[in-house]
């Protein structure tokens, strides 16, 4: 059997369906049909039960599927051992970024880590927590962006920072005379929040579980994004909270209606997610350090209280 024979298993193993799997090897159906039934052949055992719809693993099955995936990683580790020997720091890198990182974040050093590293192809997508952890676990992805922690313990966080909660405060709430303020001071009934499936809106549901929540607001808006979160603040329709980094390309005047946390400041702990495979590590370590490195400049607060992603409703 061959590593290539192992990635159709594995795909079909995925996809459940031997035309997708297909598409995704960019190969043709009777192909990847005639490779797997040679594995089957030469190992006299049946590997999926094709009367099932959709197809499932045997019993046996999903014992050299698991094996596969070791092979398969450990095939890639090989030639990550000799690319790292030959000081070479290039090829695909599939990076995940979470929605309310991305926008700010990105900018920051992607220009750099291109110049700086050519000869790494990123393909770079913006994805939602859930399918940041599916795709990793599929290993669709080499890398992610997203908060944490996760608590997936086949993946490994290396922390990049740590990012303050922001309050955003129209010049006629009754708060907006404060400079600092409390978590006690926020009300949920009144908090414009992003739509389910952000872990942002998680870690604000987080940061005010002790509140009592009546649901009494005239209306109920969830947005998949800050600007019109902002906007119908100012409106006096409420108030919201944001990532430190998206309140530094505020206008100045919005810049205004920001209250920040007293000490120790809520904050959410962004890192760099993998597989504990640890694949292409040498590109892994290259991303970090590009990135610690612009965001000293831009983070200085010390003192915070990490606020969770995860859910706790």
């Amino acid at each position: 059997m061959t590593i290539t024979q192992l990635q159709y298993v594995l795909a079909v193993a995925e996809y459940k369906n031997f035309t997708l799997a297909a598409e995704k090897c960019f190969v043709t159906q009777p192909t990847l049909s005639m490779q797997i039934q040679k594995i089957e052949e030469e190992l006299n055992i049946l590997i999926f039960d094709r009367s099932k719809k959709p197809i499932q693993l045997t019993d046996i099955g999903q014992k050299i599927v698991t094996q596969a995936k070791n092979i398969v990683n450990e095939a890639g580790r090989i030639k990550d051992i000799v690319e790292q020997q030959k000081g070479f720091v290039g090829g695909e890198f599939r990076l995940g970024i979470i929605p309310t990182i991305m926008p700010t974040l990105l900018p920051m050093f992607l220009s750099n880590f291109t110049k700086k590293y050519p000869k790494i192809r990123l393909i770079i997508e913006e994805l939602n927590t859930d399918e940041i952890i599916l795709r990793l676990k599929n290993g669709h992805l080499d890398a992610a962006i997203a908060a944490t922690p996760l608590m997936e313990e086949k993946l490994k966080e290396i922390v990049l920072y740590f990012e303050p909660f922001v309050a955003y405060i129209s010049e006629n709430h009754p708060i907006a005379e404060k400079v600092d303020i409390e978590v006690s001071d926020l009300n949920l009934d009144e908090i414009l929040l992003l739509q389910d499936g952000h872990c942002f809106r998680d870690g604000i549901l987080n940061l005010c579980k002790n509140q009592n929540y009546s649901n009494n607001s005239s209306f109920q808006l969830e947005s998949g994004s800050f600007e019109t979160l902002i906007r119908l603040a100012d409106e006096g329709l409420g108030t919201t909270l944001l990532p430190y980094l998206h309140t530094l390309e505020l206008k100045e005047k919005d810049k205004l209606k920001l209250r920040h946390f007293k000490e120790p400041k809520p904050a959410r702990e962004v890192s760099l997610i993998f597989p504990k495979t640890e694949l292409k590590i040498h590109i892994i370590e290259a991303l970090r350090q590009s990135i610690v490195g612009v965001i000293k400049g831009a983070i200085v607060f010390q003192n915070v209280q990490i606020i969770s992603p995860i859910s706790k409703k």
